[in-house]
């Protein structure tokens, strides 16, 4: 084992591809040979992206009443969970929540909304306020807005737009365990409509949800194949009123554990740490961004995140140097937008 994973780095430097059997290997690794896992992980960090953090910020423009039964949402209107719906946020509050994401160093900052997918004339306001957003603040612009055809997608980029998130969650296999009311071959339609449009892409999962590790390597070798540029990696929170309330069995070695199979499948690719990065990775989640180049600061949809000036200590304890103009692209991101 301790030549397996002492070989990891160089291996996947070199360009070469782990096998799904190897990866399963990753997550089985020994507790007290994690450090060494971490090492090598944090590696393929270092040579790919050095010692630059990025902070993401984000607005939930919309918030509840979703038709979809997603079982991990406190937004869904199929169960009783104890949070305040609304509709669209003015022009005026996107316009605030950019300026709060700059004056908490986030090179990035999504609008979010709940929904299956956005309506055109919600596409139509965002973009109005991506506009003046782009014009008054240094701070790259993505949009969360669920199902999206190409033309909303087109008209998003040309607003300003050089992001979408849109979600997979879990492997293919194990979706219908957690949503019934649209398929995962719907959710791989649009990230592919977004790549073909020329936008940047940021997809990623959600960790302890009753999935297996085979279904953990496939989302990892589903997003390897896609060439995504972001990585979102959110572990449960078990929110009161939905199904997976109480379900999650994650440790904090299995996190770390996960995020390292990211790294190492997914060499290209910005990790973003996310929701419940600091109740699932507990004690371990400073060893997490010596593997990670990314996280969400501010809070998340439903649930407040950690003080920004705690990110930002740990960022100066790492030695790590914090990107924050807007106007900056990494090269790899570069390299997959159609201009």
């Amino acid at each position: 084992m301790e030549d397996f994973i002492n070989s990891l780095a160089d291996r996947v430097l070199d360009g070469e591809t782990l096998t799904k059997e190897e990866a399963l290997k990753i997550l089985n690794i020994p507790d007290e040979q994690l450090m060494e896992l971490v090492e090598e992980a944090s590696k393929v960090r270092e040579a790919k992206f050095g010692n630059e953090m990025e902070f993401c910020s984000l607005i939930n423009a919309k918030n509840g009443a979703c038709s979809e039964d997603c079982s991990f949402c406190a937004q869904s209107s199929k169960y009783p969970t104890p949070i305040n719906a609304y509709g669209l946020v003015s022009k005026e509050e996107m316009l605030e929540g950019a300026e709060k994401a700059v004056s908490i160093n986030a090179n990035r900052y999504c609008i979010v909304l709940s929904g299956r997918a956005a309506t055109k004339e919600e596409v139509e306001k965002v973009a109005e306020a991506v506009k003046e957003i782009k014009e008054k603040y240094p701070v790259k612009v993505c949009c969360s807005m669920g199902t999206l055809e190409k033309e909303d997608l087109i008209k998003l980029k040309e607003a300003g737009v050089n992001r979408i998130n849109h979600n997979l969650e879990t492997s293919q296999n194990f979706f219908k365990n957690i949503v019934t009311t649209h398929t995962w071959e719907e959710r791989y339609k649009t990230i592919k409509n977004i790549q073909e449009v020329g936008l940047s892409t940021c997809t990623g999962g959600i960790f302890g949800m009753g999935e297996t590790d085979e279904d953990i390597v496939d989302l990892a070798f589903t997003y390897r194949d896609l060439g995504v540029h972001s990585i979102p990696l959110n572990f449960l929170i078990p929110i009161p009123g939905t199904p997976l309330y109480e379900k999650s069995d994650l440790t904090p070695e299995k996190c770390l554990k996960i995020v390292a199979l990211f790294r190492l499948t997914n060499p290209d690719a910005e990790l973003r740490l996310c929701g419940g990065r600091e109740q699932n990775l507990q004690n371990l989640h400073d060893v997490a961004m010596e593997i990670a180049n990314c996280l969400m600061a501010g809070g998340y949809l439903t649930r407040a995140g950690r003080e920004p000036g705690k990110d930002e200590e740990m960022a100066r304890r790492l030695g790590r140097k914090l990107i924050k103009e807007g106007a900056n692209f990494t090269k790899h991101e570069l390299e997959g937008i159609v201009t």
